[in-house]
Formats: structure tokens, C-alpha cells, sequence
């Protein structure tokens, strides 16, 4: 098969088809932003437990919100 023989048109039409529709690309980005903020505050509860601190202590440093 030659470059020259391939449909460009096709090729346009077929790639459109992979493209992900306007609403789900808003909604991702959303989701994936809150399960980031969400892995980040485990992590911070986590980190904060095995420093002994309380979570009421860790409060009042400022290190929660």
C-alpha cells in the first residue's frame, strides 16, 4: 500500500470518531482533580498519624483545614 493511494478524507472521518465528545472531557478532568485532592489529604492524615500528632493538634498547626 502507497502513502499516495491512502483516503485523507477517510483517514479525517475515521480520527474524528476517536475524539472524545465536549461533556466527558469537562467532566474528567473534574473527577480526576478531586481524587488527587483526595489522595493528597489521606496522605497528609496518614503522615500526620504516624507523627503522633493529634488531628485536633494538627489543626490548630495549621496543617488541615
Amino acid at each position: 500500500m502507497s502513502i499516495n493511494s491512502i483516503d485523507h478524507e477517510e483517514m479525517s472521518n475515521i480520527a474524528h470518531k476517536w475524539e472524545l465528545p465536549e461533556e466527558e472531557s469537562v467532566v474528567r478532568p473534574e473527577k480526576t482533580v478531586k481524587s488527587a485532592e483526595a489522595r493528597r489529604r489521606i496522605e497528609a492524615l496518614r503522615e500526620i498519624r504516624e507523627s503522633g500528632l493529634s488531628v485536633e493538634e494538627a489543626r490548630e498547626l495549621g496543617l488541615i483545614h
